[in-house]
């Protein structure tokens, strides 16, 4: 991730980098340099054609950004349940969408604080649901956060709160 042109800090980092690509004539790299940003193809060849002013806007920047980080992350159930709402709000939340895009900010860092909170909080499983479904652990906890306090970690993990 991010290998070539490194982790870029912002949408207007990546259009200011597109345009000196653009003016130097190398197209090849300012596709690689989408490419690696998760910003579409079809954007880059308006971009290349004039339709559009800059490669990309803010929330373009944020979901390719979370797009490229899924592709490795390959998430699964409550993992993609988080994914989408994060997609949604930066949807709704511009600042929401600024913050994804910074460097040091990431979706494993995210997921990672929502398992130090199920560390934290785990509870103690009671043995009549332990014996219900099979297991033979003498003590079983769990700490899977609802989704309202997901919602909150997740938001507080980008907003820096």
């Amino acid at each position: 991730m991010f290998e070539k042109f490194g982790e870029l800090n912002s949408f207007g980092e990546i259009n200011e980098l597109a345009e000196n690509l653009f003016n130097e004539g190398d197209t090849e790299s300012l596709k690689a340099m989408a490419k690696e940003n998760g910003i579409q193809s079809d954007f880059v060849d308006m971009y290349l054609q004039g339709e559009i002013p800059v490669l990309c806007d803010q929330l373009t920047a944020a979901l390719g950004k979370i797009d490229v980080e899924v592709a490795e992350l390959k998430p699964k159930e409550i993992m993609e349940d988080w994914v989408e709402y994060l997609r949604g709000q930066c949807m709704e939340n511009e600042l929401l969408a600024f913050n994804v895009r910074k460097k040091g900010k990431s979706l494993k860092g995210c997921i990672a604080a929502l398992l130090m909170w199920s560390f934290k909080n785990q509870q103690t499983v009671d043995k009549d649901i332990i014996k219900a479904a099979g297991v033979s652990a003498g003590k079983v906890t769990l700490g899977i956060p609802g989704m309202a306090r997901a919602k909150q970690i997740i938001t507080d993990y980008y907003m820096g709160k």
